[in-house]
């Protein structure tokens, strides 16, 4: 057995509205923690109500990080985020407490625990490129490209899909190999230097979570959504094509505030756009119970819920490690 302390750390993810936040909080009051976000939305200021970051009563339950740390204007991707996350799991380690990554950017989960794919560096002359043939001939039209160099990846994408055709179309001319070949080449992930727990908060009730979704985002609409992004378009030179402004809500009160949507095709976009965020969350979180045997799940609709959080969190805190001398976070 190695004597090395190989840093424990918690990942509680699950679907948009399954109540990751209350679960993580609720463990905050009963152990010394400190959260990691894994939202790929709240990494940027001033975006607080579409992206539901938590309020200042809740944050000062403990130390939360990865929250408002880039101008909306900038881009943030998993390979920062893995960067930001290992060093943050060895600080937080160091300071006797046990981190918890809560969030549902199940890429970075992903890229955290497995590594990411060998895949290049967004080229800005192509993707413009690329915009400028999707304008002139639409995405459909580029789609096709995408077909003539690789009939794999392009069978894998709705037609319409413009952010993953782009971003299909321009690893596929830079590598010049398949989509799936880059994918399969990976760099090392962080499991070999970090005892992960992962645990899944994921709805029994397919139904309620959509009600709860629509909920969610009436309370957005209500606490000042649209004036929140009225504020952005504002304080910075943003566009539509803008990693920040892709994010789920914010598209959709964009188009309603050009014209383009009225109020209620807003409502009805931004609503139907968090669904089927949910939809993805799910898709990888089947993939993860495939390919992830320690992963724990719990019903997020169990009235219990977060006193299941709890007790799952405790039994592998007080389990015999399985590699080398693992930490438990101090009292």
């Amino acid at each position: 057995m190695s004597d090395k302390i190989i840093p424990r750390a918690l990942m509680l993810m699950g679907p948009t509205a399954s109540g990751k936040t209350a679960a993580a909080l609720a463990l905050a009051r009963v152990l010394p923690i400190e959260i990691i976000s894994v939202d790929s939305a709240m990494v940027f200021r001033d975006m607080n109500i579409g992206t539901a970051k938590p309020h200042a009563d809740e944050l000062a339950l403990c130390p939360h990080h990865l929250i408002d740390i880039v101008s909306p204007e900038e881009a943030y991707s998993a390979a920062r985020f893995s960067e930001d996350a290992l060093r943050l799991i060895r600080e937080i380690h160091a300071r006797g407490r046990l981190p918890v990554l809560v969030g549902g950017t199940m890429l970075y989960f992903k890229a955290l625990r497995e590594g990411l794919s060998d895949l290049p560096q967004a080229d800005a002359g192509l993707r413009a490129q690329i915009d400028r043939d999707a304008a002139a001939h639409g995405w459909p039209a580029v789609h096709a490209q995408l077909a003539a160099l690789d009939a794999e990846a392009a069978a894998r994408l709705h037609t319409t899909d413009a952010q993953r055709i782009q971003r299909a179309l321009e690893i596929v001319t830079l590598t010049g190999r398949p989509l799936a070949e880059s994918y399969a080449r990976r760099e090392e992930g962080a499991d070999m230097q970090v005892e992960f727990m992962p645990l899944a908060l994921a709805p029994s009730n397919r139904a309620v979570l959509h009600d709860n979704i629509a909920t969610r985002f009436d309370t957005m609409l209500a606490g000042g959504f649209e004036e929140e992004v009225r504020g952005l378009r504002r304080r910075y030179a943003l566009r539509l094509d803008m990693t920040s402004m892709r994010c789920v809500g914010y598209r959709q009160m964009w188009e309603y505030i050009d014209g383009v949507d009225d109020y209620g095709t807003m409502r009805f976009k931004g609503i139907a756009a968090t669904r089927q965020l949910a939809k993805r969350q799910l898709t990888w979180l089947r993939q993860f119970r495939e390919n992830w045997p320690d992963l724990v799940e719990i019903d997020s609709l169990a009235p219990d819920a977060d006193a299941q959080v709890i007790a799952a969190a405790r039994s592998w805190l007080s389990d015999a490690p399985p590699r080398g001398t693992l930490s438990s976070p101090a009292a």
